[in-house]
Order: structure tokens, then sequence, then C-alpha cells
């Protein structure tokens, strides 16, 4: 029996005939051999440099459309009810290129003692359990439609500063 090719990410929903679930982790690579939910081994073959979402729709080389599910798994979701304290938990995980979940209720990450350690001494309350993880994708994140960055006529180059607090 051959591995089902997995080729294709759809712009739009379509109706699929199975699901894969994946944890964030596995989600972010574009070559991958794993199995659809109803055991059938697969092998992704995507472009490059997209994090698939829950919802996603993928097509096999045969035609078969596939959905994606964020798998569950353990997170930890800070909560505070004031949103400045929110928004310095973001502010202090973003300088440590954590990927974060982020709602104007709470933020989610993948479990890490250490930064529940910091958010604790920030004033927020954490909790612990398995979840789906949708982080955010990143500020320069481009879409696949953009040619920004393939535009080779720009000799323009980008610096970037980073700037890390020492608490």
């Amino acid at each position: 029996m051959s591995l089902l090719r997995v080729t294709e990410r759809l712009a739009t929903p379509a109706p699929a005939q199975e699901t894969l679930t994946l944890p964030f982790e596995l989600r972010q690579k574009s070559r991958l051999r794993t199995q659809l939910d109803s055991g059938e081994a697969i092998g992704l073959m995507l472009p490059r440099g997209n994090v698939l979402r829950s919802g996603d729709c993928l097509r096999a080389e045969n035609g078969t459309i596939i959905q994606l599910n964020a798998a569950p798994e353990p997170v930890s979701t800070a909560t505070t009810s004031d949103p400045h304290t929110l928004l310095r938990a973001c502010y202090h995980l973003g300088n440590r290129h954590v990927p974060l979940q982020i709602t104007s209720a709470w933020l989610r990450y993948l479990q890490d003692h250490v930064l529940d350690q910091m958010l604790i001494s920030l004033g927020l309350n954490i909790n612990h359990e398995n979840a789906p993880f949708e982080p955010e994708t990143g500020a320069y994140h481009q879409h696949p439609s953009s040619d920004h960055h393939n535009d080779n006529t720009n000799n323009h180059q980008h610096s970037h500063h980073h700037h890390h607090d020492t608490a």
C-alpha cells in the first residue's frame, strides 16, 4: 500500500472526507509522515512557511479533502481581572519569543513551570489544562500571495533590534 500524499492547503474550507488531529509542534511542519484520525498513513508535503490551523482543509493527490484539527495538549492558561496586568504578561512573554494564544480575557502557552512562576509573580492566575493551542502568527508572517520578501529587485535590508529586560 502506498503512502497517501497530501500536497495542498485549500484557500477556503471544503466538505472533508477525513480528519487529521495534530499538536502545535507538528502543525508547523511542512514535511511530515503521520496518520489520519482513521488510521490511514499519509505524508504531508506542503509549501513551507505556514502553520496549519484548526479548521484548515488539505487536499491529497487522490482528491481526498482532509480537515485539520488542533489536538488538545498540556497548556497554561493565564487570567487576571486587570487588563494592564494581562498586557504586561504578553510583553514579558513576547520578549522571550514564546508562542502565545491571546484573547481579551486570557493568554495561553505550552506548559512551562518557569513561565508559570513569572506570570504568578506578575499577579496572574495559572490554570493547567489540556486544550487546543492556536498561537498568534508572527507579525512578520507573510501571506502566501504576498511577494514582498521574494522581490529580488529590492535591495533594502531589515534590521531587528531586540531589547530584553533583565528581570
